[in-house]
């Protein structure tokens, strides 16, 4: 679906956001059972599930869900391994509230933000969201990967070794599966519709492979001093690092902000 066209799928109407409720209690309802999500995980998932389904309709909710199945299937890959050493997610990789809203509030902001915002505006908007997944997906192929089969793992601000699974802890293995993940997210961005062209892939990949370097930065600084600086909390300023990056590179490329109508 041209992304010229998304806004003709979010009509500020009662119906359209009631089917979108309606269509994610009962799709959550069938899939609880899953081992992906906690109770409560899955309360704020369909929650998710209806503001993307209300603001972007069926392409900005598909890519959401693409994002949830290939981070779970990575959080599964070498699990028993990661689970003897300790390095596994807690939950058996379930994810909680805090990880759905960790990951998805700043592209939840801006699949708002585009339902409401002029047509010219839309593109931008939704390359930020498109850039906020791609990061997190980036952040979760890494993490997992180089958990798993990270050879020689390194302090990011120091480069001395450090256990798997340090915070700022990276390693070869872990940035090329980072790569990977945002890459991949960003060519399901582009296919569903939510990013026009090569150059958009582009920028959204190697926006997501820096955003994820700089989260491991942040984990290796600020993290250290911090305890309020949850790991969900440093999850969301990762996305926003991308989202904003990503803009901020498109607009200047461009060299122009979008018309205000």
């Amino acid at each position: 679906m041209p992304i010229s066209e998304l806004a003709l799928v979010a009509p500020q109407s009662w119906g359209h956001w009631l089917g979108a409720l309606a269509l994610n209690a009962a799709l959550i309802a069938l899939a609880q059972r899953l081992p992906v999500l906690t109770r409560a995980g899955w309360v704020h998932a369909g929650c998710l599930g209806t503001l993307l389904w209300g603001c972007l309709g069926p392409p900005g909710w598909l890519a959401v869900v693409l994002y949830l199945v290939l981070g779970s299937a990575v959080t599964r890959l070498g699990f028993r391994a990661k689970l003897a050493r300790g390095l596994a997610e807690a939950r058996g990789g379930a994810r909680g509230p805090e990880n759905v809203w960790g990951s998805a509030a700043t592209g939840t902001l801006l699949a708002m933000a585009a339902a409401l915002a002029p047509p010219a505006w839309q593109p931008l908007l939704l390359l930020g969201f498109a850039a906020s997944f791609a990061a997190k997906l980036a952040d979760t192929f890494g993490s997992e990967i180089g958990k798993r089969w990270g050879r020689h793992t390194v302090l990011i601000t120091t480069l001395r070794p450090v256990p798997p699974g340090s915070e700022g802890a990276i390693s070869l293995e872990g940035t090329a599966a980072s790569l990977v993940g945002s890459a991949l997210m960003a060519l399901l961005m582009l296919a569903l519709g939510l990013l026009s062209g090569a150059s958009a892939w582009l920028l959204v990949t190697l926006v997501g492979l820096v955003a994820t370097l700089l989260e491991s930065l942040i984990g290796a600084t600020a993290q250290q001093r911090w305890r309020w600086l949850s790991n969900e909390l440093v999850n969301g300023i990762q996305t926003a690092i991308a989202a904003l990056l990503a803009m901020a590179v498109s607009v200047l490329l461009a060299g122009t902000w979008p018309a205000a109508a």
